[in-house]
This record gives structure tokens, C-alpha cells and sequence, in this order.
């Protein structure tokens, strides 16, 4: 078997395990994937495929917290669902700060981390359901608040 073909085998794996959302470590990752015949797998390797393909943390049906991957794959736009996702964007004198529905804080904080400084925005930091953005020097808070309700169409 060539190589690629190993590889696309294992990707098949990789996202089928992860499908079943019941693996909340990168170590039972690594022992699904040997079980099933993955010999040169290892904990470094898994954590670079959930990097690549964008998996999440978050919970599932039983409220445990499993690795996932996202419905979309890559960088998510405003014209898709995740502005649904927002439920509430507020700020203070130091940070924007916008919380999501369970899971969805990553995936929205990757789109602001992506629109970066010509925004206004420095970076953002995500949890489970919550983002800190730090506005840019010279871009107020207030500024950047405005910003991104108007980016996910946020009525406050």
C-alpha cells in the first residue's frame, strides 16, 4: 500500500473517531487509532491532525467534554451560521468580550484572529463559550464593540 493511501486511511480514521464524540484525550485518540491497526501513531501526531482538521473541545450529549471537529472546516465566514452561534457581545474599558453557545467560542474567535489588525483587533483569546478580544493601539474598545456587532449582524 503507498503511502498517501496509508495516509488517507488514517484521516478516515481520524475523523470517523472523532465523529463518535466520546474521546476526551488525545491519549484515547491515540489507542482508538491503534486499535484499529495504526501502529506508528502517537500522541504528538494526533495533536498536529486535531490542529490541521480544526478539532474543538467541547461537550456532548452525556455533558462530557470530548474532542469534536467542526461542522465547517477552515476558516468559518460571517455569511455562515455562526453568527446564530453569538448570544450576547459587550465590553468594557479593556477587552470586547463575546459569548457563544457551547463550543462555538473557538471557531468565531479563529474568523476575528483571521480579520486581524486591519479590524482593529490584536487578538482574541477563546474558552468553551466565551471570547476576549483586545482591541489594536489606537482602536477603542467602544470601537471595536461597534465593529463586530456589525460583523455578526448583533442588535445591542
Amino acid at each position: 500500500m503507498r503511502n498517501s493511501e496509508k495516509q488517507d486511511q488514517l484521516v478516515r480514521a481520524f475523523k470517523a473517531i472523532l465523529k463518535e464524540e466520546k474521546f476526551s484525550s488525545q491519549g484515547e485518540i491515540v489507542e482508538a487509532l491503534r486499535a484499529q491497526g495504526f501502529e506508528g501513531i502517537n500522541q504528538s501526531k494526533v495533536s498536529r491532525m486535531l490542529t490541521k482538521f480544526g478539532a474543538v473541545r467541547t461537550r456532548n450529549a452525556k455533558m462530557e467534554m470530548v474532542y469534536c471537529l467542526p461542522i465547517e472546516l477552515g476558516v468559518p465566514t460571517t455569511g455562515s451560521a455562526l453568527r446564530e452561534l453569538v448570544m450576547e457581545i459587550d465590553y468594557n474599558e479593556a477587552v470586547v468580550v463575546i459569548h457563544t453557545g457551547p463550543g462555538a467560542a473557538q471557531l468565531i474567535a479563529r474568523l476575528l484572529d483571521s480579520l486581524g489588525k486591519a479590524e482593529g483587533i490584536l487578538g482574541a483569546v477563546a474558552g468553551d463559550d466565551t471570547i476576549f478580544i483586545t482591541p489594536t493601539r489606537g482602536t477603542s474598545t467602544e470601537a471595536l464593540f461597534e465593529a463586530v456587532c456589525d460583523l455578526f449582524e448583533y442588535h445591542y
